[in-house]
């Protein structure tokens, strides 16, 4: 990572070991409770926030939309998640509202390579606007500059390739607060062991900024606010196998430390690999918190299993919020650098409630319908 990127999540780390630390002398609930009213996360340039809540469209500016016709193409890092079939639900609900026609919609299934085959496919298609998530900020960022340098409006998610100027290459970037969620997973870890034992990471092995903010947060919150918690064991994973991954590094992890207590996951498809790695080795006292609210882990959670919290991001509002900034492309309205939605803490408590928050819908009955 840049020395940029990692000044700024030092900097995050201290204001979260802050808030943590001072929480953390109250209860790891209330240090929750205060996650609703922060913000932690910056942009991938350092960034300040901008609430999702001010990016908005007069009904003026949406009847100008819709009388250009434009067209769009959603080009995905990875499609095999429910986190990114609910921001493709977002975006299309948002686009649909604004009259732009989604032409095209890609997974590069985690490859870079693939990925700029996908973009110069849609090139050749001639959008108006492209909204995407990079898988390498680096290796892409030749063929994003075609798509800016041939007009397209860029509206990305979480990430921006390298060497991009917000307002001059691209037009925003919106982001859950990774950090906030991965702080939120701390707390919860913490919660379930009652702030005492040992746990191992397993982390994403990858230059991927967003994931790399959960790991840092996540550690830092544990170190600076629980004393009596161990980190025994780390694990990278690379993919594109992240449940089988997780599930052979937690494996290891468990024969090597007889006595870990839990293990962080960077996000719900590892997680489940962490799961069937409890069942393997017959823990089934195994704490795990992760971050996103996937379908599996939400069933999990629900019938009271491993899965003991989460920080959730909210896709579908992202979604939306990238469409509208599309728009605001399309107007050549200035638009915020960076846009990011609050941590959503999620425990078996309040876990029907975080779906409809999370997708914008009930939640399906295989999660309603495992809870006991």
């Amino acid at each position: 990572m840049g020395h940029s990127k990692t000044t700024t999540l030092l900097a995050a780390a201290l204001l979260a070991g802050t808030i943590a630390g001072t929480a953390f002398a109250q209860s790891p609930d209330e240090a929750l409770a205060a996650l609703a009213n922060q913000t932690l996360s910056t942009g991938p340039n350092g960034e300040s926030p901008v609430s999702a809540s001010e990016v908005t469209l007069s009904d003026d500016e949406l009847a100008q939309i819709k009388a250009m016709g434009a067209t769009a193409a959603i080009v995905m890092h990875y499609g095999g998640d429910d986190w990114s079939q609910a921001q493709i639900n977002g975006l299309e609900t948002q686009f649909a509202a604004m009259g732009i026609e989604v032409i095209a919609t890609t997974d590069a299934g985690f490859s870079s390579a693939k990925q700029v085959s996908d973009i110069e496919t849609i090139l050749a298609q001639n959008p108006d606007i492209i909204v995407s998530i990079p898988t390498d900020p680096t290796a892409t960022a030749t063929a994003y500059r075609q798509a800016a340098e041939a007009g397209v409006k860029l509206v990305f998610m979480d990430n921006v390739p390298a060497g991009f100027v917000a307002g001059t290459d691209y037009v925003s970037v919106v982001s859950a607060d990774n950090y906030g969620n991965g702080v939120a997973s701390a707390h919860l870890m913490a919660k379930a062991l009652n702030g005492e034992g040992q746990i191992g990471i397993v982390f994403h092995a990858a230059d991927f900024f967003v994931t790399r903010q959960r790991y840092d947060a996540f550690k830092a919150t544990i170190e600076q606010s629980y004393p009596d918690i161990e980190i025994v064991a780390e694990q990278g994973i690379g993919g594109p196998d992240f449940t089988g991954d997780a599930d052979r590094a937690a494996s290891a992890m468990m024969v090597g430390n007889a006595e870990i207590d839990g293990i962080w996951a960077v996000w719900d498809v590892p997680a489940e690999g962490v799961i069937a790695a409890a069942r393997a080795n017959g823990r089934d006292d195994l704490i795990i918190t992760t971050i996103d609210l996937g379908e599996n882990v939400a069933i999990d959670m629900a019938r009271g299993g491993f899965i003991k919290g989460l920080g959730a991001q909210r896709p579908f509002d992202q979604g939306v919020t990238e469409a509208m900034l599309a728009g605001y492309g399309l107007l050549g309205k200035d638009a915020p650098a960076y846009v990011a939605l609050p941590a959503l803490p999620v425990e078996k408590a309040n876990l029907l409630d975080a779906w409809q928050a999370v997708y914008s819908t009930e939640a399906p009955a295989t999660v309603s319908g495992s809870m006991n």
